[in-house]
């Protein structure tokens, strides 16, 4: 059987358990299509095929088992990481110099539970530099490209993770979203992208960006198998302070393709000024088939909207000021050989460590923090983001879910956005549902320039189910999530 990378979770593991393939059937076309399109995505930092072939075979043995039990539905599927999630004795590099040569000594949370469920790590996936920026240019290494159109971004901070899944290299991937990471490149890419409430999925192991913000979640080709990843990765985790203690349902009883009397809040904050009409276009064709399923959209207001982006900057490089305080070149990662004295050499390690992004957002971070404004800015934008999280916990009195656009317009080309602010501005949609720490998703909804559009859902907190109730109606009620990128090879 040929081009089984092309397939999804759950199509595969229906032809395994009917032995019709292998794992290392499945395997050998990812490979074979990484060796084929890599050199022009360039969604990989590092490559395991010897570690995967490995896993290959410890999964067709689990799978031949008599006395296997329950099988995982991810047994046998390869899939790959985010470079910031910490994996025994491969490369986590975080896409920075500064961790060039991290090889880390622990499985964080994430990792152990796919090899639990026996899937196949094929690599680990480029990003913005620690998780630092909407389009991938912000890696230590190289640009990722999207799919779709090589000269355009992937998104970001997780482009490399929606790259790979859209180009078919490999059959899911995870990612972490921090203000968008997740939602935006699932939206760029067209692919499937959530994230889950914050404390669903565990954080250890996960290098930190900003702590009270930051969440793992999948990118998948379709909502079943976003489901069944969710299914794989949630749960409460002892190591993770902020991982919380909430029972996790079987998220696939919830993909139902019916809407009927679901209420639905359309923020109107989220279709103003800046949002492309090109995609507006499209976003109310979705609305529109969200009500031909049965749900009741009605209009509503998220007022303090409009401050999420201000409060963010605050708080995410406030905590990153603070996080990436432990690169200095004294425990672990890159030190630079010129220093004469210890001082010089924390200097230089972090002049040479760190790219432009990351600098500018650790003095952002500092300034926030430093004697003296520490009110004015930080203790302010923490009042702010209250003020937010009270604005959505209205808001679900009312709705079931609120949809909008995941990103005010497709994935732009390469250097086109070299003004910070610009580049911030692409988060616009996703922030908000960081800071009130609530799940949101991205599915494919349409295109617009020939490029793919995002529709974003948001729920209640830990009300995935719901989230993939609606996406799975909307999903099953066309066919987006069923076009292809060309690539220029098939």
């Amino acid at each position: 059987m040929a081009n089984l990378n092309q397939l999804t979770v759950h199509a595969l593991q229906d032809l395994l358990r009917s032995g019709q393939v292998s794992p290392g059937e499945i395997l050998t076309d990812c490979l074979s299509r990484i060796e084929q399109v890599e050199n022009k995505v360039k969604a990989f930092i590092t490559l395991t095929p010897e570690l995967a072939k490995l896993q290959a075979e410890q999964a067709q043995a689990f799978l031949a088992a008599p006395s296997a039990g329950p099988q995982s539905p991810l047994a046998g599927i390869p899939m790959a990481l985010k470079d910031n999630m910490c994996t025994k004795g491969v490369l986590t590099s975080c896409a920075s110099k500064i961790l060039h040569n991290f090889i880390p000594p622990y499985d964080g949370t994430m990792a152990e539970k796919l090899q639990q469920n026996h899937a196949i790590m094929v690599g680990k996936l480029n990003m913005d530099e620690f998780a630092m920026g909407s389009s991938t240019e912000n890696s230590g290494f190289y640009p990722t490209a999207n799919p779709w159109d090589l000269n355009r971004v992937p998104g970001g901070s997780s482009g490399g993770s929606a790259a790979a899944v859209a180009a078919e290299e490999v059959i899911f991937a995870l990612g972490s979203d921090t203000g968008g990471s997740i939602r935006l490149p699932a939206a760029f890419c067209g692919v499937v992208g959530l994230k889950p409430t914050y404390g669903r999925v565990s954080r250890y192991g996960l290098v930190s960006y900003a702590s009270s913000l930051d969440q793992i979640g999948p990118l998948t080709r379709d909502v079943t198998d976003c489901a069944l990843v969710l299914n794989a990765i949630a749960g409460h985790d002892p190591r993770d302070a902020t991982s919380a203690p909430v029972a996790v349902p079987d998220y696939t009883t919830f993909l139902k393709p019916d809407l009927k009397g679901m209420k639905v809040g359309i923020p109107r904050e989220y279709l103003g000024a800046g949002l492309d009409p090109a995609v507006a276009t499209v976003i109310q064709k979705a609305f529109r088939q969200l009500e031909e399923l049965g749900a009741i959209c009605e209009e509503t207001s998220l007022p303090h909207t409009e401050y999420a982006l201000p409060a963010y900057y605050l708080i995410a490089t406030a905590e990153a000021s603070s996080n990436l305080a432990r690169y200095d070149g004294v425990r672990y990662g890159h030190r630079s050989d010129t220093a004469d004295d210890i001082i010089t050499m924390f200097n230089q390690t972090r002049a040479e460590g760190f790219g432009q992004e990351v600098k500018r957002r650790i003095m952002l971070g500092t300034y926030a923090l430093s004697s003296g404004y520490y009110d004015a800015y930080y203790l302010k934008a923490l009042k702010v983001r209250t003020l937010i999280k009270q604005d959505f916990d209205r808001a679900f009195e009312q709705y079931d879910l609120l949809v909008s656009p995941t990103a005010p317009n497709v994935a732009f080309k390469f250097g086109e956005k070299e003004d910070p602010l610009a580049m911030y501005l692409t988060d616009v949609c996703t922030i908000p549902v960081n800071l009130a720490g609530l799940p949101g998703i991205s599915i494919p909804c349409g295109f617009a320039q020939g490029m793919p559009v995002g529709l974003q859902m948001i729920g209640r907190p830990f009300a995935e189910g719901t989230l993939l109730q609606a996406a799975y109606a909307y999903e099953q009620s066309t066919d987006w999530h069923r076009q292809k990128p060309e690539l220029g090879v098939r």
